[in-house]
């Protein structure tokens, strides 16, 4: 078992920066892909981006086209956290952010059900 806890949120205007961290606890794996999604009120869960590897040779990070430019998702996996650097934010932004896991690589891992585990969340609100 995996458990994801979400931080760093917050209140902040738009053009600022936030970073998110997703620590994971319990049962790792060499081969992983960290996701992060998220859901403003009344739409749908969506996805944002996601880091993988497969403890050999293979890192990828891919992104959302909404985000693609502003954010960045990077590891350190000897503290097993993953962050998520979000610069350049938009009132469109707004959401709850979640962070989740699933024990292989994948480069393209894009849907809610390619994941395992999830976090509880972390509330991101940009003001205009």
């Amino acid at each position: 078992q995996v458990q994801l806890v979400e931080s760093g949120g917050g209140l902040v205007q738009a053009g600022d920066s936030l970073r998110l961290s997703c620590a994971a606890s319990g049962r790792t794996f060499s081969s992983s892909t960290m996701g992060w999604f998220r859901q403003a009120p009344g739409k749908e869960r969506e996805f944002v981006g996601a880091v993988s590897w497969n403890g050999i040779n293979l890192y990828y990070t891919y992104y959302a086209d909404s985000v693609k430019g502003r954010f960045t998702i990077s590891s350190d996996n000897a503290k097993n956290t993953v962050y998520l650097q979000m610069n350049s934010l938009r009132p469109e932004d707004t959401a709850v952010y979640y962070c989740a896991a699933r024990n292989q690589y994948c480069s393209h891992c894009q849907a809610q059900y390619d994941y395992h585990y999830w976090g509880q969340g972390t509330q991101v609100t940009v003001s205009s």
